[in-house]
């Protein structure tokens, strides 16, 4: 098993420089369906975007650990996060009416066990389930739709 099993897609960054880039963690959140994967999209509480759940480094946690921790907040999942980096795409975080963020989120794989009812972000975000090929075609950035394309937890070893 390599590292990355998803070949990582060129980032395209918009003409950002170095120190204006911030990173984040996100949470490709899967559970299996008869032996095939399905992928938990949830809405942006702005946009209603269909999202990974994803947040911003914390000090004395792993980014698999935050991008658990997020789809707690998020989503209400609980599971198991996986220490091995799928990938990273980029996006820009609106911040302001006129004003964006470029950031790169790292994705890392989390097998959901359960959702909970109650959660830090209940009702403030819609969720659904589904699988790769469909939930690919909901996100908008195309790095993100490339990980999800190729998300396979059995070559993973996951």
């Amino acid at each position: 098993m390599s590292f990355q099993a998803i070949q990582q897609m060129p980032l395209a960054l918009s003409a950002a420089t170095k120190t204006e880039v911030r990173t984040q963690f996100a949470a490709l959140c899967y559970r299996m369906v008869r032996d095939k994967p399905e992928i938990l999209l949830i809405t942006s509480r702005g946009s209603g975007r269909w999202i990974m759940p994803k947040g911003w480094p914390v000090a004395g946690k792993t980014p698999a650990e935050i991008a658990l921790l997020e789809a707690w907040e998020e989503a209400g999942v609980r599971g198991r996060a996986y220490e091995q980096c799928l990938g990273a795409y980029s996006y820009t975080k609106a911040i302001g009416p006129e004003r964006g963020l470029p950031c790169l989120a790292m994705v890392y794989p989390v097998r959901v066990k359960t959702l909970a009812g109650k959660f830090p972000e209940a009702g403030q975000r819609k969720h659904k389930w589904l699988r790769p090929k469909k939930a690919a075609a909901r996100v908008e950035e195309p790095e993100l739709a490339h990980i999800i394309r190729g998300f396979d937890p059995h070559r993973l070893g996951l």
